[in-house]
């Protein structure tokens, strides 16, 4: 995806585009680092904030890591969202949520025994 001076500047979702399919078809594996922002905003003729705004698409679609300071990391699909230091905070959130659903009805799961438990196993009459 390089840029002469005539061809039309790629869009901050052209750009995710680009990286998504070679994501998806392992020319960046899990873990890959992607290019520098500054790098690539120069070699393609567009502003830093464009290419900082597709890697926040990635990282958005958990397809991508930022790390500060290291650079834009394609995320191992085989951890867990939102539990990687780069993760999307959305992620990040989310994943604190499920974990206290998950928490949740475990409790729930083991009372519901317990009560079966007590009832005998007692089927409700039909209606």
């Amino acid at each position: 995806m390089e840029s002469s001076p005539e061809a039309p500047k790629p869009t901050a979702k052209e750009i995710a585009a680009k990286f998504r399919a070679q994501i998806t078809d392992g020319t960046y594996g899990p873990g890959s680092q992607l290019p520098a922002a500054r790098g690539l905003a120069k070699e393609l003729g567009v502003q830093l904030m464009t290419v900082q705004s597709a890697y926040g698409k990635l990282r958005d679609e958990g397809l991508a890591l930022s790390q500060q300071g290291r650079g834009t990391f394609v995320r191992d699909p085989a951890v867990p969202l939102g539990t990687q230091s780069g993760s999307s905070p959305a992620f990040t959130a989310l994943a604190s949520e499920l974990s206290v659903i998950h928490e949740t009805l475990q409790k729930l799961d083991a009372r519901l025994d317990r009560l079966e438990r007590l009832v005998g196993h007692e089927t409700p009459p039909s209606p």
